[in-house]
C-alpha cells in the first residue's frame, strides 16, 4: 500500500487567529468540564491517608455527591479554568518561536525542538501557580481537614464564596511559603514537559514529511 504521509504543515501566518483562539478555548473548556470531577477525585485519593475517607474512585464520587452535591465535584474549577490561558500561550509561543528560529535555520527538527521546549517553559510558568491554588481548593470539604490549608467560613455557601475561598488560600500560601509556595513542583514539571514537548514536535514533523 502506498504511503501518503505528505501532510501540509500549518505555520503561524496560515492560521485564522480569531477562530483559532475562540474554538480552541471552547473545545478545551468542554473537555475540562467533563474530566474535572475525576481530576478532583484523583487528587483527593492521592492525598488521603490510606483509605481513611474513600475506598476508591466510585466510593469517592458517591460520598462527595452526598456531602456537597454536584458543586463539590467542581471545587476549584473556576480558578483552574485560568489554565486555559496557558494552552493558548503554549501554541502561540510555539508558532512564534518557530517563525523566529526560521530566520536562522530552515530545519524543521531544529525549529520544532526549540519551539516545543520554549512553549512548555512558558505554559508551565503559568500553569503551576494556578494548579497549586486549585489543588488546595480541591481539598476543601466538610468535616475532616485535607491538605495543608483550610478556608475560613462555611463550605455550604454561607460566608465564603468561590473567589473568597481562592483569596483565602492565596493568602495562606503567601504567609506559609512566600511566592515560592506557588511554584511547588515547578522544576519537576519543567523536567517532565520540556523534554517531552521538545522531542514530540520534531517527530511529528518527521512523520508529516
Amino acid at each position: 500500500m502506498e504511503d501518503k504521509r505528505n501532510i501540509q504543515i500549518i505555520e503561524w501566518e496560515h492560521l485564522d487567529k480569531k477562530k483559532f483562539y475562540v474554538f480552541g478555548v471552547a473545545m478545551t473548556m468542554m473537555i475540562r468540564v467533563s474530566v474535572y470531577p475525576f481530576t478532583l477525585i484523583r487528587t483527593r485519593l492521592q492525598v488521603q491517608k490510606g483509605k481513611s475517607l474513600y475506598h476508591g474512585t466510585f466510593d469517592a464520587f458517591i460520598k462527595i455527591l452526598r456531602a456537597d452535591g454536584v458543586t463539590g465535584l467542581y471545587r476549584g474549577f473556576l480558578v483552574n479554568t485560568f489554565t486555559l490561558i496557558s494552552g493558548q500561550c503554549y501554541v502561540t509561543t510555539y508558532e512564534l518561536t518557530r517563525k523566529f528560529v526560521a530566520d536562522y535555520s530552515q530545519s524543521n527538527t531544529v525549529k520544532s525542538l526549540v519551539a516545543g521546549g520554549s512553549a512548555s517553559l512558558v505554559a508551565q510558568s503559568i500553569t503551576v501557580p494556578i494548579d497549586v491554588v486549585s489543588q488546595h481548593l480541591m481539598m476543601q470539604r466538610k468535616g475532616e481537614k485535607m491538605g495543608r490549608f483550610q478556608v475560613r467560613g462555611n463550605l455550604e455557601g454561607q460566608g465564603v464564596v468561590a473567589f473568597g475561598q481562592t483569596k483565602d488560600i492565596i493568602r495562606q500560601i503567601l504567609q506559609a511559603d512566600g511566592l515560592r509556595g506557588f511554584y511547588r513542583g515547578y522544576v519537576a514539571s519543567l523536567l517532565t514537559y520540556i523534554p517531552n514537548s521538545a522531542v514530540w514536535w520534531p517527530f511529528y514533523h518527521f512523520y508529516a514529511g
